[in-house]
């Protein structure tokens, strides 16, 4: 769509609707059904303290599958009238690089299209184990789980990272008995240590069962039953459920794509090698999202588009930054975070490193409306007191370090957080106590 508007004629090839998978079969959906998970959580636990009575409670999950496949849907046509407003040539199909400016496309009018840069978008897909074949109804993915209707008794849940975290969630709040094997020694590996101990610790009120450090060696399925062979260090173990979800990662759509053949560099795990303008080896081809590798996210791979369009219309624009790409997870509580950990941030600044944290139990507004969870962490570099990251536990997490990458990116401190009115009662009001406590003059805490 930017490309367009900055006057170039667009073809997108596409195998399914325009949106890709976080449209289609990522991000919107799965937070439809988080939030009718949320929903079914506030009323069993708080119902009674806001004079709503829970009993008697139906929960129907086959209908909440149906409200996130219309909400997809929605957005979907939304997409499609952006590309006819936009007259961008939507040509369905598969796409291979057939040089450096051409795309032979098969598909329902199989063709070639030509173009003076290529920009290739094509995703990335959910990581099977060798060895575990996908069953209907028993052992699926996230794509299949966005599909099904069925709320197992019990789950198994492989893999503790954004997606597992998520899934895990809404199964447990529609009726699953849940449990989460993670091989690694926290949730949300790559994550703040103790952002993951409270997420951690939250789960386990809700009677979600994690087990870290648990490796699973194999998968089978018979009789109904799903049977999940894990190891914790020399001790063995089997857990059994009615299905499995796994949800270890994700692998970049690199391969039959006519890579190799133009000289396209990749790296060792399969994403495009590509430079601060999103340009490969090639210099008129362009690798933008999952394709172009970590951090995995939606909203990356839209600032990486409209960073490379610009680039190639020849608006110099500043080469992104990683740190200032923040990270979310929509599970209850929430979690969110950007910039470095602390551990990265004192390795870079030392035991100098500001560090203001405020916990939401003393919110004002998080006590009112019964989301007392989590806290807010800020740091700082010690010079200049520059933020430099920020971790976030709690209800509307998501929201709100949308503050904290805004400051990051015009080099805000804590000192000019400190200095900013937030409106009382806020969430928010918990990043402004975290940014006193960071130097040293904490009001409520």
């Amino acid at each position: 769509i930017r490309a367009a508007q900055l006057g170039r004629r667009v073809a997108v090839v596409a195998r399914e609707r325009p949106g890709g998978v976080c449209l289609n079969w990522g991000c919107i959906p799965s937070k439809a059904l988080l939030s009718g998970a949320e929903l079914i959580e506030t009323l069993r636990a708080h119902g009674e303290s806001f004079g709503v009575s829970a009993g008697g409670l139906v929960l129907d999950y086959a209908k909440a599958i149906d409200h996130s496949r219309k909400v997809s849907d929605r957005l979907c046509k939304g997409v499609e009238s952006l590309f006819k407003k936009n007259r961008i040539v939507l040509v369905p199909g598969s796409g291979r690089l057939a040089g450096s400016n051409e795309v032979a496309v098969e598909g329902p009018a199989s063709t070639r299209v030509e173009a003076d840069a290529v920009i290739l978008a094509t995703g990335s897909a959910e990581l099977v184990p060798a060895g575990v074949e996908l069953e209907a109804g028993r052992v699926m993915t996230s794509r299949e789980a966005l599909e099904s209707k069925q709320v197992p008794p019990r789950l198994v849940v492989v893999g503790a990272g954004a997606v597992g975290v998520e899934f895990a969630y809404v199964y447990a709040n529609y009726g699953s008995q849940v449990t989460i094997l993670e091989m690694a020694d926290q949730m949300l590996p790559g994550a703040d240590p103790e952002v993951a101990q409270a997420l951690q610790r939250e789960f386990r009120r809700k009677k979600i069962d994690v087990r870290l450090g648990t490796r699973f060696e194999e998968i089978k399925s018979a009789n109904g039953v799903v049977r999940v062979r894990v190891r914790k260090g020399d001790e063995g173990a089997e857990v059994e459920a009615e299905q499995v979800l796994l949800a270890i990662g994700r692998r970049p759509l690199s391969k039959d794509i006519g890579l190799e053949a133009a000289g396209i560099e990749l790296d060792p795990r399969g994403f495009v090698k590509v430079d601060a303008n999103c340009r490969t080896s090639l210099a008129s081809v362009f690798a933008i999202g999952d394709l172009a590798g970590p951090p995995l996210l939606a909203h990356k791979a839209s600032e990486e588009g409209i960073h490379c369009v610009e680039e190639i219309a020849g608006i110099a624009r500043p080469p992104l930054d990683v740190w200032k790409i923040p990270a979310c997870i929509y599970a209850q509580p929430q979690v969110a975070w950007i910039g470095r950990t602390e551990a990265q941030a004192r390795a870079e600044y030392g035991d100098d490193l500001l560090v203001g944290k405020f916990p939401f139990t003393a919110s004002g507004k998080a006590v009112a409306t019964a989301h007392t969870a989590g806290f807010v962490k800020l740091l700082a570099e010690p010079r200049y007191r520059e933020i430099v990251g920020a971790h976030i536990v709690g209800a509307g997490a998501t929201e709100l370090v949308a503050e904290i990458a805004i400051a990051m990116t015009l080099e805000a401190t804590t000192t000019e957080i400190a200095g900013t009115s937030h409106a009382h009662p806020t969430l928010a009001e918990a990043i402004l106590e975290a940014a006193l406590a960071a130097e040293g003059r904490s009001v409520h805490f």
